[in-house]
């Protein structure tokens, strides 16, 4: 019947490709339908005339009585919209699996290749070029290996420019984010392609092809054929997120980049030699991500939906955070501890100036770095994005860690605990959470194109506080086991005796039924501190506000997860519960929806 074609997209490429979307439609971006627009347009007017030169030369036919009826330039309409659809089921798999990627952290050159990366660089290109000789050889003897040759032909030309761009992008990548999305789509439409041959839909004129078959009625032919397109939608979308990656990992190189992105602009990003890399700056984006992964696998999945290059500072703040802590924490004294704190504080009065001096230099700011701080936190300070922070919260930060000073042991093992009422719980709350989110909505002031009035600034600082109270209050709920262990409690010491308990006691005992019940107490507050700030995130630029709303569910379920006692125990750190793996995605997901 004359819908045979149309049927095969009805019965399989459509409901593929609205599942696809389904899935995705909260996680898209403008610039992801950018991307995949653009990735359409190059596939249909790229194909089009191979198509166009196949079906003119009888190298494959579709039978009258399987066809509508619309052709352009010989190409029925269902083989038009095959070009469309295949480009956007791949694209759409592609990026699906590389939302959680921060790209930036992936970008390399030959020096910072290994010699096995370069091997492979080498190898591809010999491959593609070898590729495109042997289909020359096969389109010029005619014949069995035609159709075979004009497909090396067309497609590995593609290939090989792609792959000498971003070959070492490619390869740096993790390997399901580059070969699944090849993989899948390509098993998916052999299946389709062997159940549309069986049918007629479409032929390969004998004389023109091998006669080799994969599986069935399948045409080895065929089967190179979706191999190499999907490749090719990979490789594509690949090169444009190495473009991007280079736009937002180096903003002084392209200070007018702007929000939508021009294709100029994109093109020279493209163009970039990778030899002028500053590696540096990318060896710390790559230490902030792995100490995020590391250290907050809900924040981790969060900021996989935030964009461009508010999401590389925004991991360059919580990298800075994490290791200022770090540096504390890990103390084996409190005169220690306050050494580092010390060292931080002259780090922000370099940065800012202080006491009527001036900013130091970016030369002496890193030569103090260099000095006074190991090599595995120095990258943290030099990439922290002082220019666009206030330094008021990051000197308060520093108050809170002083509070955590407290709780270091001195030589007559003498230990404070600080949090003696509701008032120091929210103090400290404030200097160790609150100032983090101030800081975080600076970064989305700076870098949203949506601008927001004085008034609705203020706003959103007074609900960041508020919020950074109730993920401050989990975060302490979360940790009452792990703080005791290492002889800190941060329930307040008026709570406690309510209960006929010392801070003493809950170190010895921190599972016993009324330290529960403080815990319980204590997410009570949480989710109060929750409900007064969670409306007012709503006045949040619209290109941030689903992101951010998800940092903020996914910390809030650890505390419904404590509620429920419905936690898994922590790989990383014992006695610590956290939220199972699906039930983040899914909360991820229905705030993005509901955004």
């Amino acid at each position: 019947m004359a819908y045979d074609y149309a049927l095969v997209h009805l019965k399989y490429t459509i409901p593929f490709a609205g599942g696809l979307t389904f899935v995705l439609r909260p996680l898209l971006t403008k610039l992801d339908l950018y991307k995949t627009i653009t990735l359409i347009l190059v596939a249909f007017f790229a194909t089009l005339p191979w198509d166009s030169y196949l079906i003119r030369h009888g190298v494959w036919t579709y039978p009258p009585d399987a066809i509508v009826g619309p052709h352009l330039f010989g190409v029925p309409a269902e083989e038009l919209f095959f070009f469309v659809i295949q480009t956007y089921i791949t694209s759409m798999l592609y990026i699906l699996l590389n939302k959680p990627v921060l790209h930036a952290q992936f970008l390399t050159n030959r020096d910072d290749s290994s010699p096995t990366s370069r091997r492979i660089r080498t190898l591809g290109q010999i491959f593609l070029m070898g590729c495109v000789a042997i289909g020359a050889a096969l389109v010029a003897k005619g014949g069995e290996g035609t159709y075979l040759g004009l497909i090396l032909v067309w497609a590995c030309p593609f290939a090989l420019l792609a792959w000498t761009l971003s070959g070492y992008f490619l390869i740096k990548l993790p390997l399901v984010c580059v070969s699944a999305p090849i993989i899948i789509p390509t098993v998916y439409l052999w299946v389709v392609d062997e159940l549309a041959l069986g049918r007629g839909t479409w032929a390969i004129e004998s004389g023109t092809k091998l006669g080799w078959r994969l599986w069935g009625s399948l045409e080895i032919e065929e089967a190179a054929f979706f191999l190499v397109t999907n490749s090719l939608i990979v490789f594509g979308m690949a090169a444009l997120d190495r473009a991007l990656a280079v736009l937002y990992a180096f903003p002084d190189q392209f200070l007018g980049a702007g929000q939508p992105l021009s294709p100029s602009i994109l093109f020279k990003a493209l163009l970039t030699d990778p030899a002028t890399y500053n590696m540096e700056r990318v060896y710390g984006i790559r230490e902030a991500v792995e100490t995020l992964r590391r250290k907050s696998r809900s924040f981790y999945l969060a900021s996989s939906t935030f964009p461009g290059r508010f999401r590389i500072d925004l991991v360059l703040l919580y990298s800075f955070c994490r290791v200022a802590d770090d540096l504390v924490d890990e103390s084996r004294t409190e005169s220690e501890a306050l050494g580092w704190v010390n060292k931080l504080t002259t780090y922000l009065d370099l940065v800012y100036g202080s006491r009527g001096q001036p900013p130091s230099s970016k030369r002496d700011v890193e030569d103090f770095v260099e000095k006074n701080f190991p090599k595995a936190a120095r990258s943290a300070l030099e990439l922290l994005p002082t220019e666009l922070l206030p330094k008021g919260p990051l000197y308060e930060l520093l108050e809170g860690f002083k509070m955590d000073l407290s709780f270091v042991r001195d030589d007559s093992n003498d230990v404070q605990y600080p949090i003696r009422d509701d008032a120091d719980l929210e103090k400290y709350a404030h200097r160790v959470a609150s100032t983090v989110g101030e800081l975080c909505l600076w970064l989305v002031f700076h870098h949203c194109d949506t601008k927001l009035s004085g008034d609705e600034q203020s706003m959103l600082v007074k609900a960041a506080q508020t919020m950074g109270h109730a993920l401050q209050y989990v975060n302490i709920a979360r940790d009452i086991l792990v703080d005791s262990e290492m002889g800190r409690v941060y329930l307040p010491a008026n709570w406690l005796k309510e209960e006929s308990l010392t801070p003493l006691d809950v170190v010895k005992d921190p599972k016993q039924p009324k330290v529960e019940l403080l815990r319980q107490k204590l997410l009570d507050h949480a989710f109060e501190e929750y409900e007064r700030s969670r409306d007012t995130m709503n006045i949040l630029p619209r290109e941030v506000r689903g992101p951010l709303v998800v940092a903020v569910e996914s910390y809030m379920e650890i505390g419904r997860v404590l509620r429920e006692r419905t936690g898994v125990p922590s790989k990383t750190k014992k006695g610590r519960a956290t939220v199972p793996r699906s039930r983040r995605i899914w909360v991820a997901w229905k705030n993005l929806s509901a955004s």
